[in-house]
């Protein structure tokens, strides 16, 4: 245990995770609304949206008009997801100056996601890696069900820190690691972390957790006791998996920034801005936001 960081970079998932599964199609204009008004409330790192097959992901069919929509901010970072060349190079022609590739520590869940096994896909992404370091363009690695698949159970830490360690090895300046289906608990956070930790800096390790069980601060609080500074997070609770049934939404934003207030860790992001970016999604969506802070002060105001 290294005691809490200083300061935590919030990676903001909503506009890309969060967004992807919407039945409805969310309008162009609300997505860049939406990305604007995170950066006015000081989200740093925003991921705006994912370079993939219409055919799979219809949602993000707009993302590279949308990344010529939004208000780039000086210091803002603007990640897409691209999960093979064909992706990247759109990405690229886009404008995109940081990306991700995804993969996953259970092979039935690469399978059934990516349509490929772990070692299919690590293969199809060190040609992503390459060409963005030909390019100047980080690259970002995810890697999903690293406390449990809906296919096969529980995960072995040792299988998430050799996927982590693999990705670390093509060039991925950062290793972001998601509870999927959000089974984890802290002390199994715990474990994994520092089984991955042993094979990358945990300086170069983000968290990534759904809140299915209510659990995902409690997995965060652990995670950052072990050093970990960087925790992915999506506006409102937005979010699922499509190939993970029952998975409720990543933690909500607005959550973690009120722990880490409360904690005296510094984000950077200012909490009363960040409400006001979660009522201006979950009304486009016509829902109440999923995040416990927010419907406390809608009770409150009530």
């Amino acid at each position: 245990m290294t005691g809490l960081p200083d300061s935590v970079t919030i990676v903001e998932v909503g506009p890309r995770d969060g967004l992807q599964n919407e039945k409805q199609v969310v309008p162009i204009e609300i997505k860049a609304g939406l990305i604007d008004r995170l950066a006015d409330a000081g989200v740093r790192v925003i991921e705006v949206g994912s370079f993939v097959s219409p055919k799979w992901v219809p949602q993000m069919a707009d993302s590279a008009e949308l990344m010529a929509r939004i208000t780039r901010r000086a210091g803002v970072r603007y990640p897409v997801l691209t999960p093979n060349l064909k992706g990247f190079e759109a990405a690229k022609a886009a404008g995109a100056e940081e990306v991700a590739i995804f993969g996953a520590a259970s092979e039935t869940f690469s399978q059934k996601n990516i349509n490929c096994s772990i070692a299919e896909s690590l293969e199809r992404f060190a040609p992503v890696c390459e060409a963005a370091r030909s390019a100047g363009i980080r690259v970002r690695g995810y890697v999903s069900c690293v406390l449990g698949c809906p296919y096969e159970g529980a995960i072995a830490p040792g299988a998430v820190a050799d996927v982590a360690a693999r990705l670390a090895a093509m060039g991925c300046f950062e290793i972001s690691l998601g509870d999927t289906i959000g089974v984890g608990t802290p002390g199994k956070a715990r474990e994994m972390l520092r089984a991955v930790a042993a094979a990358v800096p945990v300086d170069r390790l983000a968290v990534h957790f759904h809140d299915t069980y209510g659990q995902a601060l409690a997995n965060i609080y652990a995670c950052l006791e072990e050093g970990v500074a960087v925790v992915d997070s999506a506006i409102a609770g937005l979010g699922g998996c499509p190939y993970a049934k029952g998975a409720s939404g990543n933690v909500a934003t607005e959550d973690v920034v009120y722990m880490l207030d409360g904690l005296g860790i510094g984000t950077g992001i200012d909490i009363h801005e960040l409400l006001a970016a979660s009522r201006f999604i979950s009304q486009a969506l016509g829902r109440t936001p999923a995040s416990k802070v927010a419907q406390a002060l809608i009770a409150r105001a009530a």
